[in-house]
């Protein structure tokens, strides 16, 4: 059991990452075009998308990345939390 949880988290958290470098991507001029940018955008928009539109951008900031990886370590814990409880059985 042990084991599951520990690769639910290790992808929660890997999928996080993946998130933060495709927003890194957005700072240099085409690089969401490249190949590497085009498969992060195949993984990370379909997740982004819900949130923002919920999230509306202000001005020429969008808050809503930060928002999903806030809750990707919301998911995360509450695994984590999940286990022990289970654990302790």
């Amino acid at each position: 059991m042990a084991f599951v949880f520990n690769i639910l988290t290790t992808a929660l958290q890997l999928y996080s990452w993946i998130l933060i470098i495709y927003i890194l991507l957005s700072w240099f001029p085409g690089a969401r075009e490249s190949s590497f940018g085009q498969i992060l955008g195949r993984l990370a928009e379909p997740f982004l998308e819900p949130f923002r539109k919920i999230i509306p951008p202000l001005g020429m900031i969008d808050l809503s990345p930060l928002v999903a990886i806030i809750v990707l370590r919301f998911a995360s814990q509450g695994l984590n939390q999940l286990y022990w409880m289970l654990a302790g059985l």
